[in-house]
Parts: structure tokens; C-alpha cells; sequence
């Protein structure tokens, strides 16, 4: 259809960036909206070291400025904007940012989801540099050393426990009395020899200069603020989807994530989802890029489908 985009791509992570080479293999001449914040949480990730193809460490915005550059060098289009609104009740769709309006005859939502964060100075100064929000990224990293999980929840209590496989000690930091992670989890936690738990506890502060050295800590019943040595903090106080716009046009679950079904298709045929958005379980560069990979097949499939795509027309 003249001047209706084959496919739209929305979000600059390795899910999307990922979708974007495939479906410009594929001849599809997709358009990306990378957002005004390029290449998602991988742009504060200090070195990655389990992405296949990297010998040697890489850092996280030379892997993200890689992964654009391929985009870009197989023909996908990148605009860096903000997708605003978008309209799944009309075929072809439409994606509306700021400055443009583009109709789409598939969409890819690749948006991902933000670590909440403690809102504090110090932690985005060391974000990186011994912070982190995520154990599986991140913990070969502090084999040995003194941490300090944030967080009460599943989360919290899965990464404590993994990074004590690591790790000299773990201490699990959390503002109530009581966890409300899964009593199964909480059991393991409790149980393992190397995880101390410090309730009715919030970190104030993270120590530093160049590295983490320590947090200020301060007890909520009594006021009292004490100062601990730590090599490292995890902040496991849970993740928000990037789905703000999607509200009343996709069904989302209780906590705004995507649903889908057969792993990329959306309730909206033509509509795919790939990465963080929809998966709250893995979040990993490399499971967002196979999803990336999927949700550019699966759109390429259903553009072939000649029914499918007049049963939308109609």
C-alpha cells in the first residue's frame, strides 16, 4: 500500500534493533522509533560478558552502537522519537509521535521495562560501577565479595540467593518488617548460611567514589543511620513496563506487561510484542534479540498471509 509502512518497530534494545535487521533482510524496509533514550538498560551496563559472539568483554553502549550500526548498515530506518499514541482499531494501524503520523501495516512493540530505582544521586553516579539490577547480568562480577540485595519481593529473594553462590556474604536490605516474597523462596533465603537480612531498613546512601564502598543505611521505627562496607548493591524492588501508550489498545496483565500468546502475537493480529515488555522472567540482551528475531519472522509471516491482512481491511 503506497505510503504505509510495511512494518513499524517501536523501542531500541536488542529486541527491536534485532527485528529491524531481520525484517530488513527480509525486504520489509521497516521503520524504528528508537525513542529519545536509545538502546535501553544495556546504555548503563558496565561490561557485558555473556552475549555470544564477544571473546572479550564489551560494554553496554558499544554493544547497543554495534547492534544500531548493523540496523542501519542492512537498511532499517531509525528515527529517534517518542511514540505518543497509537490506534490498533483501524487498519493499516497508526503510530503517532511528536512530529509525524505513519501508518503501519504491522507493528512491533519492543518498548521494554524500566528498573525502579531508589531515586537516589549516589545510585545513578555508581549505576554500573558496582550497582546493578540484575544478578544474572552482573554477579560473575563480585565473586567474593561483601553485597547487598534492595528488595523484599521474588525478585529480591531470587537474586539474593544466586548471588550467594558468589558472593562472601549477601545482605538483604528491605523497608518492612516482613518479606513478601514466596514463602518457598523465602525458606531458601532463610536458609542459606550466607544471607542476612536487614528489615525496617532503607539505603539512604551509596558510598563511593569511583566504585561502591558502602551504604548509608537508616532504620524507618527508630531514625537511627549507620554506615556499612559493601562491595556492591543490587536493587531488586521490581520492574515497569514501557506500555503507557498501549493502555485500552492491548490487553496487558495486572502489571502492564503484554500478554501474548504463542510467545510474539498480540490480541491484535499484526501486532507483535518482543523483549522486556512482555517477558518479566529472563530479561536478558540475548532472549530480547530472540525475541526480536521471532517477532520479525512471525510479522513477516503474517504480511504473506494475504487473508489475514484483508480480513483487517474490511
Amino acid at each position: 500500500m503506497e505510503g504505509v509502512s510495511n512494518v513499524v518497530i517501536i523501542g531500541s534494545g536488542p529486541a527491536g534493533l534485532t527485528a529491524g535487521i531481520y525484517c530488513s533482510r527480509a525486504g520489509l524496509e521497516p521503520v524504528l522509533y528508537m525513542g529519545t533514550k536509545f538502546g535501553g538498560q544495556l546504555m548503563v551496563t558496565s561490561d557485558v560478558e555473556n552475549y555470544p559472539g564477544y571473546k572479550d568483554p564489551i560494554m553496554g553502549p558499544e554493544l547497543m552502537e554495534q547492534m544500531r550500526a548493523q540496523a542501519e548498515r542492512v537498511g532499517t530506518k531509525l528515527i529517534q522519537d517518542d511514540v505518543t499514541s497509537v490506534d490498533f482499531s483501524i487498519y493499516p494501524f497508526v503510530v503517532k509521535t511528536p512530529n509525524e503520523e505513519r501508518r503501519a501495516m504491522s507493528v512491533i512493540i519492543a518498548s521494554g521495562a524500566n528498573p525502579r530505582r531508589l531515586g537516589l544521586e549516589s545510585e545513578m553516579r555508581l549505576m554500573g560501577k558496582g550497582v546493578s539490577n540484575c544478578a544474572v547480568c552482573d554477579g560473575f562480577f563480585f565473586r567474593g565479595k561483601k553485597l547487598a540485595v534492595v528488595g523484599g519481593g521474588d525478585t529480591a529473594m531470587e537474586e539474593a540467593t544466586y548471588l550467594s553462590k558468589l558472593a562472601s556474604s549477601v545482605t538483604v536490605i528491605h523497608r518492612r518488617e516482613s518479606l513478601r516474597a514466596s514463602k518457598i523462596l523465602q525458606k531458601e533465603a532463610f536458609e542459606d548460611p550466607k544471607i542476612e537480612f536487614l528489615f525496617d531498613s532503607v539505603v539512604t546512601e551509596v558510598l563511593g567514589d569511583k566504585r561502591v564502598d558502602g551504604l548509608k543505611i537508616k532504620n524507618v521505627k527508630s531514625g537511627e543511620e549507620t554506615s556499612m562496607l559493601f562491595d556492591g548493591l543490587f536493587v531488586a524492588i521490581g520492574y515497569d513496563p514501557n506500555t503507557e501508550v498501549f493502555k485500552g489498545q492491548l490487553e496487558l496483565d495486572s502489571n502492564g506487561y503484554i500478554i501474548a500468546k504463542n510467545e510474539t502475537e498480540t490480541g491484535v493480529p499484526g501486532v507483535f510484542v518482543a523483549g522486556d515488555v512482555r517477558d518479566f522472567r529472563y530479561r536478558q540482551a540475548v532472549t530480547a534479540a530472540a525475541d526480536g528475531c521471532k517477532a520479525a519472522l512471525d510479522s513477516e509471516r503474517f504480511l504473506k498471509e494475504p487473508r489475514q491482512v484483508s480480513l483487517l481491511q474490511a
